[in-house]
């Protein structure tokens, strides 16, 4: 008797492992998906599936109804039982998570997970879309989201065409990372956020950073930005303007800090492209360039 419980309570624990491996994903059909890179959260939602999202990573924040789901941890800092716990049918990601060891125990642990593209310019950002609609049977959708996110590109750069300014602003973007505690400067690295400063008619500050995360004052006084876009989370955290130019290293000595020039923005709008990549631009060079962009 004793043997054949125990081989019953291993057959079980087989069954649990492999419940997930032995199943096909159908993103047609409703599922519990759970979410681990904030532009693949934002694009499910914009694509009428954010029903099917159970969790997401602490970064996800776009739309607000992200920001009443579960979170499983930081896209950087996951917890894999916070994943495994939240049963879900699917998983997917961007190849842009963390811990290294969260992959293999969540695969261990029977999860069936699914990687999808970046959004790092323009045109991964489009081909991204059309694979998740095509995953969710959205094509349709997928195309329209692409047509509005072109034609919103293509008014901001017939918005940039019609400013009349002499002096480009050297801009800085500083950012607090949650993952280590410490604000760093995310501009300087030809990432989104620099790409996005350009396209809304500013010019990066030369900023050395030598890859370290941690904002270094000197750096940043040497960089000398006119403007700094302080992300939203380092700039609520400081709670005004005049405590961040103050509690920043660097900030004071900027012509930023001495004019009073920071400029505050959400995170998830400056680290990918997507939707409402448009928008944004526009948004960001009506902050650079105050009296130059009419409003409709």
């Amino acid at each position: 008797m004793r043997k054949i419980i125990l081989l019953f309570l291993l057959s079980v624990a087989m069954f649990s492992c492999n419940r997930f491996r032995n199943k096909e994903t159908d993103g047609k059909k409703d599922l519990r998906i759970v979410s681990l890179s904030k532009h693949l959260t934002e694009m499910v939602f914009a694509l009428g599936k954010g029903h099917d999202l159970v969790a997401v990573d602490l970064s996800s924040t776009y739309p607000d109804s992200a920001k009443l789901l579960k979170t499983v941890g930081y896209h950087r800092a996951l917890s894999p039982e916070s994943i495994i716990a939240m049963n879900p049918d699917l998983v997917i990601h961007s190849n842009d998570i963390g811990p290294e060891n969260v992959l293999p125990q969540i695969t261990s642990a029977g999860l069936n997970i699914k990687a999808f593209g970046g959004a790092n310019t323009i045109d991964s950002a489009k081909l991204l879309l059309k694979d998740l609609g095509n995953f969710f049977g959205e094509e349709a959708k997928a195309d329209s989201i692409i047509q509005k996110m072109d034609s919103d590109i293509a008014i901001a750069a017939d918005s940039l065409k019609a400013l009349n300014f002499t002096d480009t602003p050297r801009v800085m973007i500083i950012h607090f990372g949650r993952a280590n505690n410490v604000y760093f400067v995310m501009s300087g690295r030809n990432g989104v956020g620099d790409k996005m400063i350009t396209m809304a008619g500013g010019k990066t500050a030369i900023y050395d950073a030598k890859g370290a995360r941690q904002i270094s004052a000197e750096a940043v006084a040497t960089a000398n930005p006119d403007i700094i876009i302080a992300t939203d989370f380092g700039f609520d955290q400081m709670g005004s303007m005049d405590k961040f130019i103050e509690g920043v290293p660097g900030v004071l000595l900027t012509n930023a800090g001495k004019n009073k020039q920071i400029v505050r923005f959400e995170e998830h709008d400056l680290v990918y492209f997507g939707p409402r990549s448009g928008e944004n631009i526009l948004k960001l060079m009506k902050l650079l360039h105050p009296t130059g962009v009419q409003t409709k």
